[in-house]
């Protein structure tokens, strides 16, 4: 214990949302102090991180999809869990290091979120990796739960409050009371699957191949959920498919609309099989108390609309959307005596 406290002193304790698409880390009295994409650049056919870690989150990003032959550009998480557990690894010690702004000395306590769908196999395999990158102590809160917090839901107290958080690569929905989770759902369909149903409605209707971070800018720049007051219009350009060629084309927000309504629909399933699930008296609060959407899915124009239409609830964004489960971890490290209760740390002493 004094040595812990020793290694405190010289440690920043950090919240970590360590998404599909994006890793945000609070740190306590700072907030977010870092934005970036989970993405890191290797040289290809080995788990060798370019030039000492540099090439991670926004440079690595960059590359995808025009790195040569010799690099690769790789996102080591999919569908909120770690597919490179390597590559993940040496992408939280960039971020720790980054966060402490030294290569030394550095031991936090870590608190990250998890979807609520993960194994156990799977949340060992988060823990393994923050601890082999540098942080002392790691402790897993799942992410509906610090949406919820992060958001400013009343979750301590004995009334329903529901959240759905769309991320890059699940959503989760639940329904919190008394500080913990009374219902969820977690779905892997988010806003990757919303970016591959352009890719394939453009090779479909326009014999065009894209890239994903072009079919992303694609969503945030012209997708919607729910019609527009007025319809959008963006010049896409590609690779003809029968040519070989670049080229061009020119799509409206409409058909774009249409690409995403699976991965939509699939969001609205899982919020009514969680409301299905909730207790009448917790289902009766949710009449005046309505649901918080968050995550950057919740971006996707008039997705809040196409909900409340689909459940008669009151459905609100919340602010700052993309940093909502983020800051969440960080208000749960700061209150960590009064939430040791729910932690799923391997270690709970605080």
């Amino acid at each position: 214990m004094i040595w812990d406290s020793i290694l405190g002193l010289f440690s920043t304790d950090m919240g970590i949302d360590l998404g599909t698409a994006t890793t945000l880390v609070y740190v306590q009295g700072k907030g977010i102090v870092l934005n970036e994409p989970s993405v890191v650049a290797v040289k290809k056919g080995t788990n060798h991180v370019l030039l000492d870690g540099q090439a991670v989150g926004f440079e690595a990003k960059a590359m995808l999809g025009k790195t040569p032959g010799s690099i690769q550009a790789i996102r080591p998480m999919k569908d909120g869990v770690i597919a490179d557990f390597e590559i993940t690894e040496a992408m939280l010690r960039y971020f720790i290091s980054k966060v402490h702004k030294r290569t030394w000395g550095y031991k936090p306590r870590v608190v990250i979120a998890v979807p609520s769908g993960i194994t156990t196999v799977e949340k060992r395999a988060v823990r393994n990796s923050a601890e082999r990158a540098g942080a002392r102590r790691v402790y897993l809160i799942e992410e509906p739960r610090a949406a919820g917090i992060g958001v400013g839901l009343p979750v301590e107290e004995p009334t329903a409050s529901m959240v759905c958080d769309i991320g890059g690569g699940t959503t989760e929905v639940a329904i919190l009371s008394l500080g913990d989770i009374v219902t969820s759902t977690s779905i892997r369909v988010a806003g990757d699957e919303m970016d591959e149903a352009i890719t394939n409605h453009m090779k479909r209707t326009y014999n065009l191949l894209i890239g994903e971070q072009t079919a992303e800018r694609i969503k945030i720049e012209i997708g919607s959920a729910y019609p527009l007051e007025k319809e959008l219009t963006m010049e896409v350009r590609g690779r003809d498919l029968i040519a070989g060629l670049p080229r061009r084309a020119i799509v409206n927000s409409e058909e774009i609309r249409e690409a995403v309504k699976e991965p939509v629909d699939a969001i609205v399933q899982a919020v009514k099989l969680t409301l299905e699930q909730t207790e009448p008296e917790l289902a009766a609060d949710l009449v005046t108390n309505g649901m918080v959407l968050c995550g950057g899915g919740s971006l996707l124009r008039g997705i809040d609309k196409v909900i409340a239409e689909e459940t008669g609830l009151p459905v609100r964004i919340a602010d700052d959307p993309v940093a909502a489960v983020a800051r969440g971890t960080g208000l749960f490290l700061e209150r960590l005596d009064f939430w040791k209760r729910y932690l799923e740390g391997e270690d709970e002493s605080a």
